[in-house]
């Protein structure tokens, strides 16, 4: 089977720094691109010569191959899909019962008693990037936190993050440590590929299912951690959202703040 690979294009003086190889027809096309299908939704490619095509290419594979059984103690595992989740997982390989649905947080959950009871949300390592610097991931973490069991997977290894061109890579380990630290209740884990990050990710949901059905499950808490007193009544919203714009997230200048902009006030003042 020839397989769609991505590679960066080796010429350096090119505008178009990926050079992309679809396996269609006879012979394979070559293309120079602006960007990698499909972590951009729109991208400009330009036709290659295969002479511009690197001589030693080898797409990066684990030597590993993914289980086709299910998870312990799931028969056929009820997964909710958020509707905003763009070529999301199929679990094409494990028994699951899909349903597109908006989830509160994350892209992909489960639920128990019709609420949200685990859920991960899923990053490219562009888009982890991305969302870091601009505070978003904080602002998708403290959603997170805010459910029994939660987490973000990555697809890709944490080495490419020290191979990163256009921001320095120091910067962006140091944001996932000190997000870590701040929630360390939603680990952020590396799965080295997109299989491997939907095969972590079912096992994980079903590992979260199987417990909320279990005594065990009442250890875990929706009510927000309990906050210092500051103010007498507490701090008004004025307070809050001053605090929240000093933290990075964005809120309006009027109206009510958004639940999970109280709640990481009062995680943050958690003695």
């Amino acid at each position: 089977m020839r397989d769609f690979v991505i590679v960066r294009n080796p010429d350096p003086g090119s505008r178009l720094p990926y050079l992309i190889r679809l396996p269609v027809g006879a012979a394979d096309v070559v293309l120079r691109a602006g960007g990698t299908w499909p972590r951009e939704k729109a991208i400009y490619c330009y036709p290659a010569d295969e002479s511009e095509w690197p001589a030693c290419t080898k797409q990066a594979r684990p030597g590993v191959s993914t289980p086709t059984a299910r998870a312990s103690g799931v028969a056929a595992l009820p997964i909710v899909v958020d509707t905003g989740e763009r070529y999301g997982y199929r679990f094409a390989r494990q028994q699951v019962q899909i349903e597109r649905r908006r989830l509160p947080a994350g892209d992909y959950a489960v639920e128990r008693d019709g609420r949200v009871w685990a859920a991960v949300e899923r990053k490219s390592l562009p888009d982890l990037v991305g969302s870091l610097l601009n505070s978003r991931l904080k602002y998708q973490l403290t959603e997170l936190a805010a459910l029994p069991r939660a987490a973000v997977v990555v697809e890709d290894r944490y080495s490419q993050v020290f191979k990163l061109d256009h921001v320095r890579p120091a910067l962006v380990a140091d944001g996932i440590a000190e997000l870590q630290v701040a929630f360390p209740g939603v680990p952020i884990v590396f799965c080295e590929t997109r299989k491997l990050a939907e095969e972590w990710t079912y096992r994980f949901l079903a590992a979260a299912y199987a417990l909320a059905g279990t005594s065990e499950a009442g250890s875990a808490s929706y009510e927000p951690a309990a906050t210092k007193p500051s103010k007498a009544g507490g701090p008004t919203t004025a307070d809050v959202r001053r605090w929240a714009r000093d933290n990075g997230f964005d809120v309006s200048d009027r109206g009510r703040l958004r639940p999970e902009i109280r709640l990481a006030y009062e995680r943050a003042h958690t003695e």
